[in-house]
């Protein structure tokens, strides 16, 4: 199996307790990336210089580019558009479909090619399965397209489109959709299923050549998977909740890994003094451009 962590750094020691999210900004030239736990927002550039935070009222867990300038993203009440123009970011809430679900917060988002931004809810208390997964379209409207999670990991979508993946993290379960000319998906089937002794399945990312990054929580790593399945690289980090991980830059060659430190103990932080950080790598593979929301 390939490594791809020869160059490996932890590029900003932010001990955050769940980082989560990252974004590359293209037009920014910058990267974003949440502590849902801390309810914060943190933007760097790609060496982790030029640091800016924000603080929030409620847990932001996904934030999304819009093509008209500003973001949009989820909070634990649902969707919001978010401003960050200023020097206060302004978050204009467009609704939630859980009200009826207190015990629900969001968790992974992403954008697909057609301009659709998807996110998946879930237990905060990480035992029922009352996660959906929503795909909110341009005209601000989500629709709820899978359900019956316990926690929401993903989405990541193929170079071409056609194809959606998305994972149950309890389950150890990583799934793929086909997805139509629509943007609907179907035939949710098995892609991968984590033994035990490789943690469980956390965010994930989608490279040029159509492989899967998955990230391991309580796994030390990330694992590059082919479309049809198959280990064969590897990313070892020296921290055991890997989150998730997105390519930047101009080329899209380096990609960029969140972690966290929730869940450990004063002895698993002593051994792991980098826990919550943002790190860095060149695996020698580049990553394909993130679209924008339409909406």
């Amino acid at each position: 199996m390939q490594q791809y962590d020869r160059d490996l750094q932890c590029i900003w020691e932010a001990g955050a307790t769940l980082g989560e999210g990252p974004l590359w900004v293209e037009r920014e030239r910058a990267l974003y990336w949440v502590d849902i736990k801390r309810m914060q927002l943190h933007r760097c550039d790609i060496d982790g210089g030029n640091r800016r935070s924000w603080q929030f009222d409620s847990p932001l867990s996904a934030l999304a580019p819009r093509a008209g300038g500003g973001f949009v993203g989820t909070f634990r009440e649902g969707f919001a558009t978010v401003d960050l123009r200023g020097e206060e970011a302004a978050v204009h809430p467009l609704g939630g479909p859980e009200a009826d679900l207190p015990g629900n917060r969001f968790n992974d988002g992403k954008v697909d090619g057609r301009g659709n931004f998807w996110a998946g809810s879930m237990d905060d208390g990480e035992e029922k399965p009352t996660g959906v997964l929503y795909r909110l379209d341009g005209d601000l409207q989500w629709r709820a397209q899978d359900d019956g999670y316990v926690i929401t990991n993903g989405p990541a979508f193929s170079p071409d489109g056609r194809t959606m993946y998305h994972n149950d993290t309890p389950k150890r379960t990583v799934y793929t959709f086909d997805l139509d000319a629509q943007g609907r998906p179907n035939n949710r089937r098995v892609f991968l299923e984590l033994p035990e002794d490789s943690g469980f399945p956390d965010g994930h990312t989608v490279d040029a050549e159509g492989c899967l990054w998955q990230c391991h929580w309580n796994g030390w790593g990330i694992t590059r998977f082919s479309p049809a399945g198959e280990a064969i690289g590897r990313i070892e980090l020296p921290v055991a909740n890997v989150t998730s991980c997105t390519f930047a830059g101009p080329d899209r060659d380096t990609l960029l890994i969140t972690t966290a430190r929730k869940g450990l103990g004063e002895r698993e932080l002593a051994e792991q003094p980098l826990a919550g950080g943002l790190f860095r790598c060149k695996p020698g593979v580049r990553g394909v451009e993130q679209p924008l929301f339409r909406g």
